[in-house]
């Protein structure tokens, strides 16, 4: 008996040795012993880690939010030239207007980019729906070959066909930003085209035409408009199919009022006055049941 007890703790003891190692090595170990290096992730937080902008104004999720989107960008400066490039005045309006919007309080905003950065024009509105944006408004200036042959503001809403030839001519240029060398980068699927043009989208539509026309409105004896009226076209960047969108082309580069005009604090502040006007004006009619007039 002594001795089947002996052979018990000798076999139990060096069992007995290796737990003890194990629990002060878990007690009293450095982290990451046995190993030269730790490993750590950082989890994304919020959405603006995710690649979404980052949204300022109110806390309040439930104050309407619109995400403005400065034209081109990065590797595609739109138009002008090395001195004046579409790019470039796209953003200082965008910021213009976000710091008008901001100023005036009640309303969220965000910018599709705030620097020199290339969106393909599919993310550009992508954007503004993931972040369920109330309105979307794309900033852009053209230009033509004639330096003094068009001049003006214009504001666009979306159509299946352009509402006149030069319409046409304008959005196949803007929706050429999506080309590199004639390669197209992203195409559209004929099921997102295929309900662009359906009758559910009819309420979207509405509401696009008619913040255009506040915007006009608004604009009056103000700002110079190529037309009377709002336009319309077949802008891939519109191409969102339940968020009220419109694409204001600010001028023309090329034509020396123009020119001026967009590239001063003035211009710019005027401009964002209007549009901020604008926007109130529609949310104000949204909030009493989107009447018209």
């Amino acid at each position: 008996m002594r001795r089947a007890l002996l052979i018990l703790v000798l076999f139990l003891a060096p069992l007995g040795v290796f737990a003890a190692m194990v629990a002060a090595d878990r007690m009293f170990g450095a982290p990451g012993r046995g190993y030269d290096y730790v490993v750590r992730v950082d989890l994304p937080q919020g959405e603006h880690s995710l690649g979404l902008p980052r949204i300022e104004g109110p806390l309040d999720a439930g104050r309407p939010l619109v995400v403005i989107d400065a034209g081109h960008g990065g590797k595609d400066p739109g138009a002008g030239t090395s001195q004046i490039r579409e790019k470039d005045l796209t953003l200082a309006l965008a910021k213009a207007l976000r710091d008008e919007l901001l100023a005036g309080g009640g309303i969220r905003v965000a910018l599709t980019r705030d620097d020199d950065t290339y969106l393909v024009l599919p993310e550009r509105s992508a954007i503004a729906r993931r972040l369920g944006a109330d309105l979307f408004i794309s900033i852009h200036a053209d230009s033509t070959e004639s330096a003094n042959g068009a001049s003006g503001a214009t504001v666009y809403t979306l159509s299946a066909k352009g509402s006149n030839e030069a319409a046409e001519k304008i959005a196949a240029r803007e929706n050429a930003a999506d080309e590199i060398n004639g390669v197209r980068i992203k195409e559209q699927s004929e099921a997102v085209s295929a309900i662009l043009v359906d009758l559910s989208q009819r309420e979207t539509q509405a509401r696009s035409e008619e913040f255009a026309r506040l915007i006009l409105r608004e604009g009056q004896g103000r700002l110079p408009f190529r037309e009377r009226s709002e336009q319309s076209a077949a802008f891939a960047v519109l191409k969102a199919p339940d968020l009220p969108s419109v694409l204001f082309e600010s001028g023309y580069i090329n034509n020396p009022d123009d020119a001026a005009r967009l590239s001063s604090a003035e211009g710019r502040a005027t401009f964002a006055g209007i549009v901020g006007k604008a926007v109130r004006a529609y949310f104000a009619r949204q909030s009493q049941g989107g009447a018209g007039g």
